[in-house]
């Protein structure tokens, strides 16, 4: 028996900043380069079930939303113009992500995941600072599907 915990290596983790990110908005795919960042989570929906015999209750998975939250330099008008087309005529509009982590110096490989069918919650309409160097804007957006076609490699000891 070994008493030797293999730990991981921080050359192991994974550089935020070397990330890709693509869209696909009314059949165009664009580069995503004016993102800054983008968290997207999915959130189980739950049922409390009563047990006969146990004095708690237990939990029942029942389904799930994903939701999501980023930031991005205000400097393209793509979204803009597909939130004026809403207003003004109720046509919603729906996009895809791509999102794929890769860190040379890891072992762990690459990631890509694709949010499908997103949906802003909102969106800034204009925007000025004339205090500030760099604008920005931060968003939030829901999501109905999601598609894993790349996983990370397992790093050895896990």
């Amino acid at each position: 028996m070994s008493n030797i915990n293999t730990i991981m290596e921080g050359g192991d983790t994974i550089s935020g900043s070397l990330a890709e990110c693509y869209y696909t908005l009314n059949g165009r795919r664009y580069n995503g380069m004016q993102f800054v960042s983008v968290e997207a989570k999915v959130t189980k929906t739950k049922k409390e079930v009563p047990i006969l015999g146990k004095t708690g209750k237990a939990n029942k998975g029942t389904g799930w939303k994903g939701t999501g939250s980023g930031k991005m330099h205000y400097c393209s008008s793509e979204f803009r113009a597909a939130m004026l087309n809403y207003m003004k005529n109720g046509q919603d509009f729906y996009f895809d992500m791509q999102i794929t982590n890769e860190d040379p110096t890891s072992k762990a490989g690459r990631q890509t995941v694709i949010l499908k069918n997103c949906n802003l919650d909102s969106l800034i309409i204009t925007k000025f600072d004339a205090d500030s160097d760099i604008i920005d804007e931060d968003f939030d957006f829901t999501f109905d599907d999601v598609e894993m076609p790349e996983t990370f490699t397992e790093l050895a000891g896990m």
